[in-house]
């Protein structure tokens, strides 16, 4: 008896032990070429395993990824699974040049990463020049086994992938704003799932519908996908309650409008209505704009269809009344910081809110467009038809290396980058009055080393530099703390005051308001994990 018992507490602990160390999950992703019709445009597209959107990532808290990704496609190619931590994984977190070398036409590379405290949606895709338009897909984080979501469990988990379609290749697109300095030509339509819907011209047939239940709960996993747009998104007559962002619970809301900035994830409840609505309920999505310049300034839309009771004798779906939802005018700035606003963390005693408290590095980053002059010689489309846009934070525009900048810290390679990036702006100003005269950037690779563990707050300042504007930034490898944002110029005596440090949201993308800040805080606890990337006007 005593052998069979300490054989059963045996297995007993083996189980334990393999729950609580997760499984190991192993992918192959397959970057090739295929041809996708939408517009009645038909092109060739990169996806991964023939899809697009691409395939799920499913785990849960906990586990052990594994992903070999093999290049079938002449452009190098990453793979960034946005949001994840990747503590002490840096060589798999995918950014090309700055954590890895791309991976090259019939070349393959294994990432392997560990999904530590996290669950909820993030998403992955590829990360360099514009191969993300089509190379993305969900990663969908379940919690530990025996564990559960700390609101109502759903019916059913849906995803919902904003995207673009652009009818031409949009890497030529890239490749010309970048040799003319102008600013990219804008994707032809915006997408729910990779269909741009019925109000764009051929595309009746494109249409993403999602089928319900009457008196159902439905947990939407809804991401942007988009290159640069900040975007509205609405079912019509319908509320959500939003439960997630980022892969980290909120204290729960209920809203009928929705703002996701590019690279953020949403997580909501749709309680579907209790009776058959004899009604279709359009849900759209369009943009959030703040600068100047071009913009696709129109609207996807998909089909939130009612399934018919059987015991119903329902008339045909093409008859039933079609409700249309009503988003937020383009520049809607009230909007999205009221509702921005709204975002808080649980911070409870099982999901805290660890915001530092007191801090040992404080910067300061201004952020914003400048002007590159334009080469001897040669014609540029940019401000005054003399110079080339570049994005900048405290004037400095990023230089991409040859070599990855992990790679040349890993193996001593001076020279790679320096470690003098200006945790100040260089010249300050009115930030968001008029703007100087000179508007040139530097260029360089230029990072900022902290050690290990140091408490960090960075505040991030909007510029007027050729017209303020939203900027999304991303931060590699971290999630951070959203402590405080405001319109105008930071005060660094006043607005500290007003910072909460008892539950703010905790994310990994947030948006710098345009013609103001935000302010961020977070613990260095990821080593060579510190990289900060702006939007896609920073040409990544």
């Amino acid at each position: 008896m005593a052998a069979s018992h300490m054989l059963f507490c045996f297995w007993v602990l083996l189980l334990f032990m393999n729950n609580a160390a997760g499984e190991t999950r192993h992918y192959k992703f397959n970057v090739e070429y295929h041809n996708v019709t939408r517009l009645c445009h038909t092109r060739t597209v990169l996806t991964v395993n023939r899809k697009f959107p691409g395939p799920r990532l499913v785990a849960r808290e906990g586990d052990r990824v594994i992903v070999k990704v093999v290049n079938h496609i002449a452009n190098n190619v990453t793979i960034h699974w946005h949001g994840v931590r990747q503590l002490t994984t840096g060589w798999s977190d995918g950014p090309s040049y700055i954590t890895q070398c791309p991976i090259q036409a019939n070349q393959s590379y294994i990432y392997n990463f560990t999904i530590t405290g996290q669950r909820g949606t993030l998403w992955w895709h590829a990360h360099i020049s514009w191969l993300r338009v089509s190379i993305y897909g969900p990663i969908i984080i379940l919690p530990k086994r025996n564990e559960s979501y700390p609101f109502a469990k759903p019916d059913k988990e849906v995803t919902i992938m904003l995207g673009e379609w652009f009818n031409s290749d949009p890497e030529a697109i890239i490749s010309q704003a970048l040799q003319t300095g102008a600013g990219p030509n804008v994707s032809d339509a915006y997408t729910i799932n990779g269909y741009p819907g019925p109000l764009y011209n051929c595309s009746s047939k494109d249409t993403y519908k999602l089928k319900v239940k009457p008196g159902k709960t439905y947990l939407l996993r809804i991401i942007n996908a988009a290159l640069n747009d900040e975007l509205f998104f609405s079912i019509a007559n319908h509320t959500v309650t939003v439960v997630e962002g980022d892969a980290v619970y909120t204290k729960p809301f209920v809203t009928d409008k929705l703002l996701i900035t590019p690279g953020q994830t949403t997580n909501v409840l749709l309680k579907t209505k209790p009776e058959f609505p004899n009604a279709t309920f359009l849900m759209a999505a369009r943009p959030y704009v703040t600068g100047q310049g071009t913009f696709d300034n129109s609207t996807t839309v998909g089909i939130l269809e009612y399934e018919h009771p059987s015991h119903h004798n329902h008339k045909s779906s093409k008859n039933l009344t079609i409700i249309q939802p009503v988003l937020p005018p383009i520049n809607a700035t009230g909007f999205v910081v009221n509702f921005t606003g709204k975002f808080r963390s649980l911070g409870n005693a099982k999901y805290p809110a660890n915001v530092p408290k007191t801090v040992d590095k404080k910067f300061f980053f201004m952020v914003g467009l400048g002007t590159n002059p334009c080469p001897k010689n040669t014609t540029c489309q940019g401000p005054n038809n003399s110079s080339k846009f570049a994005a900048s934070v405290n004037n400095v525009s990023f230089q991409l290396p040859t070599i990855a900048i992990l790679q040349a810290y890993y193996f001593g390679q001076n020279g790679v980058y320096t470690t003098d990036f200006p945790t100040q702006p260089l010249i300050p100003f009115n930030y968001t009055g008029t703007a100087p005269n000179n508007t040139n950037v530097m260029n360089g690779t230029r990072a900022v080393v902290l050690p290990f563990n140091t408490s960090v707050e960075l505040v991030m300042q909007d510029t007027s530099i050729l017209g303020a504007e939203s900027h999304p930034l991303h931060l590699h490898g971290y999630n951070f703390f959203i402590v405080g944002q405001g319109f105008g110029n930071y005060d660094p005596n006043k607005d500290p005051l007003k910072f909460n440090l008892v539950d703010p949201m905790e994310r990994n993308t947030a948006s710098v308001p345009a013609g103001g800040w935000v302010a961020i805080r977070f613990f260095a606890d990821n080593p060579g994990k510190i990289h900060l990337f702006q939007d896609m006007e920073a040409l990544y």
